[in-house]
């Protein structure tokens, strides 16, 4: 077990890694991928793929006999045999007829193909993301930004670039078989050229603009989230940087950030420029290359004409197919730029967790036992980082009825130890007993007013409620707010609460809630700091009239009334727990009090 005094060294940060073009990135595709195609969709999952696949065929097929057609229709041209000519129109259009909606169904199951697919993988991050408060333990891990844009963007580009580069390997491959058969049939040196030329421009391509573009187009993911995240900062702060003043700041944070973006985007469009060049050059020499070639036969009269176009067009189609990674090089260097990233939050959000012996043996961690009532036993409570000692060596326990008052210098672990009773911070050692969390509500200085009606503001965690609206409107009469129905347009009004609201009524109405639940245990953190006294002392005088176990943190000596014991935090780990009788907030701490507190038992 890790000392307190060990525990404070800081943690090593793993190195930043981007994704690069090689076997591991492969494994990662695989590892973010392979849960769809074998969990409880894989049945749609690869029918879709097969019906894709034999509509890919389908199109092959086609491609090659439309291609036919046109060497005939030529060969008939320069022959001057007309009903030859006519005949290879009526079979061209009829082709035609087939390859047309084959095409654009082809396109459309892709695209639904992709759809499905995101809404599954979506739906797996976010079960991830949300349960075991994980959306909470991300906020303070440095090594993974952005978790939104990974969800809503990443995951988005990963199935239809997915589905986009698997088809179209599939979709080159049924190509080279289909067209290489037909330009062996006419030249066998046109076919030796093509590979000699395939391999060398792919080689080139994946030596020269290979890792380099894929580390670009991480950044510029990345340079990109941070510059959206300081421009929401800014939309949700807009009041408190109004007040402030503080737009030259907020201004030169905003341009900083952009900076990372418009020079990176530089560097990348520059190393895109150079494989624009290269990518052009090696397509548009496929316009002369097989005439070169086939020149000597056709002005021999050994080839018709028609042959001629017919091989062209076999060796541009050829080599569209061997080719294939040089000419979509650039999206598939974005493509694996995304996949690490949507690795890295897999890691932390799909992993199975860690047994708890082995976590011990890495971090002490604070254990939590089922229990009638909220009990400490020698609670010893680090931040996340593990920095410094928040509290030591807690020992308290509440009895049903009591009313805990917490208070403190700031930063001295006051609603440190709100997180590690909420279960949000386990980091340290020791015991909490609590009854079960549905028993607890909890009310932040700043209430959490989500985007709905009145009447979900009022009934929140729950989706529903069994009070009727006279007894909701009733609450918000208890509450101080009696005429806010009438105001807004009655219980189910959509409005903007945050900006509708001053802060006061926010926390009245977050009061609400806790009288529409009735918990047995009310944690409050200076929940009532933008109350007036009447409104305070009145509200809480209703919480202890429900006969609620509170614990409240306040600065106010107004509140010490509502309160039963007073459990004062020194500094450096030291605590002392006082009766609230007599209590002053002012009068200077004992210091023989902190090594053998009093009233351990509330």
């Amino acid at each position: 077990m890790t000392t307190p005094d060990t525990a404070t060294t800081a943690v090593p940060k793993k190195r930043r890694q981007t994704a690069r073009l090689s076997l591991a990135a492969w494994k990662q595709f695989v590892n973010v991928a392979k849960p769809y195609w074998l969990g409880d969709e894989w049945r749609t999952a690869w029918f879709m793929l097969l019906l894709l696949i034999v509509l890919m065929l389908v199109d092959t097929k086609l491609a090659v006999m439309l291609n036919n057609q046109a060497g005939e229709m030529t060969s008939a041209l320069a022959a001057k045999e007309g009903d030859r000519f006519w005949h290879a129109v009526r079979a061209c259009l009829l082709t035609l007829a087939f390859a047309v909606p084959t095409y654009a169904f082809y396109y459309y199951m892709r695209d639904l193909f992709a759809n499905q697919w995101r809404r599954w993988l979506t739906g797996r991050f976010l079960d991830g993301y949300l349960k075991g408060r994980k959306y909470y333990e991300l906020g303070y891990d440095s090594e993974i930004d952005n978790p939104d844009q990974r969800i809503s963007e990443d995951i988005n580009t990963f199935t239809g670039r997915s589905i986009h580069f698997l088809l179209i390997f599939l979709g080159s491959i049924m190509q080279l078989v289909a067209f290489s058969a037909v330009l062996w049939s006419i030249s066998h040196l046109l076919v030796g050229v093509l590979t000699v030329y395939a391999l060398v421009g792919t080689a080139i391509a994946l030596y020269a603009f290979g890792n380099p573009l894929i580390h670009l187009n991480f950044w510029q993911l990345r340079r990109e989230a941070d510059f959206r995240f300081s421009l929401m900062r800014l939309r949700e702060n807009a009041e408190s940087i109004a007040f402030y003043r503080g737009e030259a700041q907020e201004r030169a944070h905003i341009d900083g950030t952009f900076h990372k973006v418009i020079h990176n985007f530089a560097q990348l469009i520059k190393k895109q420029r150079d494989l624009n060049l290269f990518q052009r050059g090696f397509s548009q020499l496929t316009l002369v290359l097989p005439g070169m070639i086939l020149a000597n036969d056709v002005l021999s009269g050994e080839l018709e004409v028609g042959r001629a176009v017919q091989a062209a067009g076999a060796f541009t189609a050829v080599l569209g197919a061997v080719g294939v990674i040089v000419d979509n090089f650039e999206s598939l260097s974005r493509f694996v730029a995304g996949i690490g990233r949507l690795q890295a939050l897999s890691d932390l959000l799909l992993s199975p967790a860690v047994p708890a012996a082995v976590a011990d043996n890495k971090h002490p961690r604070i254990q939590r036992r089922p229990g009638t009532h909220l009990s400490l036993e020698s609670l010893t409570l680090y931040p996340p980082q593990y920095e410094r000692v928040l509290i030591k060596d807690l020992d308290l326990a509440m009895k049903p009825g009591d009313a805990l008052l917490i208070t403190g210098d700031s930063g001295c672990g006051k609603s440190s130890l709100l997180r590690a009773i909420a279960g949000l911070w386990n980091t340290g050692s020791g015991v909490i007993w609590h009854p079960p969390m549905e028993d607890f509500f909890f009310l932040p200085q700043q209430p959490y007013l989500q985007l709905g009606t009145l009447r979900s503001q009022l009934i929140y965690p729950s989706a529903r409620s069994h009070l009727s609206d006279d007894e909701l409107l009733e609450i918000l009469d208890q509450v101080h707010l009696p005429r806010l129905a009438d105001q807004v347009g009655g219980l189910d009004a959509v409005r903007d609460w945050e900006k509708l609201l001053s802060v006061g009524e926010q926390q009245r109405l977050a009061f609400g809630r806790v009288l529409v639940h009735q918990p047995s245990i009310i944690i409050l953190d200076e929940a009532t700091s933008a109350l007036d006294s009447g409104n305070e002392a009145s509200l809480y005088g209703r919480l202890r009239a429900s006969g609620a176990t509170l614990i409240s943190i306040a600065h106010r000596a107004a509140v010490l009334r509502h309160h039963t014991h007073v459990l004062r935090f020194l500094g450096d780990g030291a605590w002392q727990v006082h009766d609230a009788r007599g209590y002053q907030f002012d009068e200077p701490f004992d210091a023989t009090a902190v090594a053998t507190p009093v009233d351990q038992s509330l």
